[in-house]
């Protein structure tokens, strides 16, 4: 039966398990205005509803809802404006894991305490000259003399 097993392994199809790929667990936020308590228990059970869903976190204070779950983004930011309130994606981040927090256009007086707007766009390039006469001179460039010589 042993060896009967392993051949039959090589020569079996199974089409469920091709069938059935799964979207990678995933935390989606989407900042949304919530006035009252019948409006976050209504998005918060639109959202509950979808399948995939794990876990659905509601910060009325911040307007945020937090999802966990086997979800698509896009499918639950859809979802969130189903309910008629206005939604997108959550635009804010912690101020401490900001490479470069002084850019312009980062502050908003909207945002939680100890948070900006997401600064994709205004991280400093690679080629920056700013950037090249810092690493000059630094500690970690190993060839630092030999450049300036």
């Amino acid at each position: 039966m042993g060896a009967f097993d392993y051949i039959s392994s090589f020569c079996s199809y199974t089409y469920a398990n091709a069938k059935t790929k799964r979207k990678p667990l995933q935390t989606v936020d989407i900042k949304v205005k919530m006035d009252c308590d019948g409006c976050e228990r209504r998005v918060r059970n639109v959202v509950r509803r979808m399948k995939g869903v794990k876990s659905v976190e509601v910060n009325r204070k911040q307007s945020r809802i937090t999802v966990n779950g086997h979800v698509d983004p896009n499918k639950v930011l859809k979802r969130v404006k189903s309910t008629g309130k206005k939604a997108e994606f959550w635009p804010y981040i912690p101020q401490h894991m900001v490479y470069y927090p002084f850019a312009p256009g980062m502050y908003d007086k909207r945002a939680p305490a100890g948070h900006i707007r997401n600064p994709t766009q205004s991280f400093p390039t690679a080629n920056a000259p700013e950037e090249n006469y810092v690493t000059l001179f630094s500690d970690d460039n190993v060839h630092a003399a030999c450049s300036i010589m």
